[in-house]
């Protein structure tokens, strides 16, 4: 006859075993989903000659974001900038922020440039390994004339 303890040793390494199956087999069908977020920016809120000559830019950006096809059912959180979404209802929202530092050129060279705005995330699984992504937004024009 076996032993209590190498019962229960033989019942836990098969019941960790499954579970480990099943946390890959999750992970796993994580690859099969293929996320579209949609966002929307941009109002160019001051753009100006220094004293010195360069050009300088500050922006408010008024983003319209749906991430909502980020989460699946194994999603635990998404992190976008310094804050944390944690249910895919929060993951539809309108933001309107500020660039921290200006832009500024060392020279006008700046004036009708066109420019991409790229938006970067992190989605946090419940079990898996975290997936970074991005989205490219091109087409963006500073004005040709000072403000």
């Amino acid at each position: 006859m076996h032993s209590f303890g190498y019962r229960a040793n033989a019942l836990f390494t098969f019941a960790v075993t499954i579970l480990g199956f099943m946390c890959a087999l999750a992970s796993f069908t994580d690859s099969f989903n293929s996320p579209s977020p949609s966002v929307q920016v941009l109002k160019v809120n001051w753009f100006q000659k220094q004293p010195n000559g360069n050009d300088e830019v500050s922006m408010t950006l008024n983003i319209s974001a749906d991430l909502q096809s980020l989460f699946t059912w194994n999603t635990k959180q998404i992190s976008l900038w310094d804050a944390i979404i944690q249910e895919k209802e929060n993951a539809k929202f309108t933001i309107t922020t500020s660039n921290k530092y200006r832009f500024i050129d060392q020279g006008s060279n700046l004036r009708g440039k066109e420019f991409n705005l790229t938006l970067h995330w992190h989605v946090m699984p419940k079990t898996g390994k975290m997936l970074a992504d991005k989205v490219v937004l091109p087409g963006y024009r500073l004005p040709a004339e000072y403000r």
